[in-house]
C-alpha cells in the first residue's frame, strides 16, 4: 500500500471506525476549501513550504475541531508567500466560520487578520481589542510600538505651557487632555506631513517606496521616520519641517501609560 499525505487521516479514521465513504468525503471537502485535491496524491517530501501549511490545515479541518490554534505557522515561509497565506488562512475563516487562536510576533499577519488582538508581554496582558482599537487608542507606549507599520515615532520630553517641549527649538502640538506628567510623544509616521509651519527635522536618509517616500529624520537627537506621498527627495543633511495631525498624537506618562485623550 502506496504511504501519502491522505493514508495517514484514513488510518486514524479507521481507527475510531469512520465509514470509508465518511473519510472520503471529508478529505475530499478539506481538499477543495484549501485548493489541494491535485496534491492528494503527493509524498510530503514533493510538497512546497505553502502547500505543506495547506495540508496541515486540512489535517485540522477532517478532524471538525470547535476551534483551531494555529503557533506562528509563517514564521519560516518567504515574504511572498507569507502574504499568499495569510490571504489563505482568512478565507479559511470566512468559509469554516470557526474561531482561530492565532499566536505571531508580526504585527502585521495580527492587524490584518485578527477580528480581536490580545497583545502580551511576558505573559501579561497589556491590551485586548480590534486591531482598529489598538491603532487608535494603544494602552501603552508598549502596544503603541507593537502596532503600526513603519512602528510609532516616540520622542522624549516635557510638558509646558500647553506644548510639548522636546529641547530648547523643538515644541511640539499636543492633544487635548495632556498635562505635566507627559513624558513622551508618539506619532506615527503616517500622521505627519511636510509642512513649512511644522517643526524641524534634519533629514538622515530618504527611503523610496514608489507609491511614496519615508523620511527618516532626527529630531532633538532622536531618529523618527516620516511617510509623504509625494516624490520628493531632500539630501541627507537638509533641513524640512514636519507638521503631525494633531487628533492622531499620544502622549505617555513617565510609566509608559497614554494620558492623552
Amino acid at each position: 500500500m502506496t504511504t501519502t499525505s491522505r493514508p495517514s487521516q484514513q488510518r486514524q479514521a479507521r481507527r475510531l471506525r469512520t465509514p470509508k465513504n465518511a473519510i472520503d468525503e471529508k478529505v475530499g471537502y478539506a481538499a477543495k476549501i484549501l485548493n489541494i485535491t491535485d496534491l492528494l496524491k503527493r509524498y510530503p517530501r514533493q510538497l512546497s513550504g505553502g502547500q505543506r501549511q495547506r495540508v496541515a490545515m486540512g489535517r485540522a479541518i477532517v478532524r471538525d475541531p470547535q476551534v483551531f490554534l494555529f503557533d506562528e505557522p509563517l514564521s519560516n515561509l518567504d515574504a511572498q508567500l507569507r502574504v499568499q497565506m495569510r490571504t489563505e488562512i482568512k478565507l479559511l475563516h470566512q468559509r469554516l466560520k470557526t474561531t482561530i487562536v492565532y499566536v505571531t510576533h508580526d504585527q502585521v499577519e495580527a492587524m490584518t487578520m485578527a477580528e480581536r488582538i490580545v497583545v502580551m508581554r511576558d505573559g501579561i496582558v497589556e491590551q485586548i481589542g480590534s486591531p482598529l482599537e489598538l491603532y487608535d487608542r494603544p494602552r501603552n507606549v508598549f502596544v503603541a510600538g507593537f502596532i503600526g507599520s513603519p512602528s510609532m515615532n516616540f520622542i522624549p520630553g516635557t510638558v509646558r505651557d500647553g506644548r510639548f517641549v522636546a529641547n530648547s527649538t523643538t515644541h511640539l502640538p499636543l492633544p487635548a487632555g495632556a498635562h505635566g506628567d507627559a513624558a513622551t510623544y508618539g506619532i506615527r509616521p503616517e500622521h505627519l506631513k511636510l509642512d513649512d509651519a511644522g517643526f524641524p527635522a534634519e533629514v538622515v536618509v530618504i527611503e523610496p517606496m514608489g507609491s511614496s517616500t519615508q523620511i527618516i529624520a532626527k529630531v532633538a537627537d532622536t531618529l523618527i521616520t516620516a511617510i509623504s506621498s509625494e516624490r520628493l527627495a531632500p539630501q541627507p543633511g537638509s533641513t524640512v519641517r514636519l507638521m503631525p495631525h494633531v487628533p492622531a498624537v499620544h502622549v505617555f506618562d513617565r510609566s509608559g501609560l497614554r494620558i492623552s485623550e
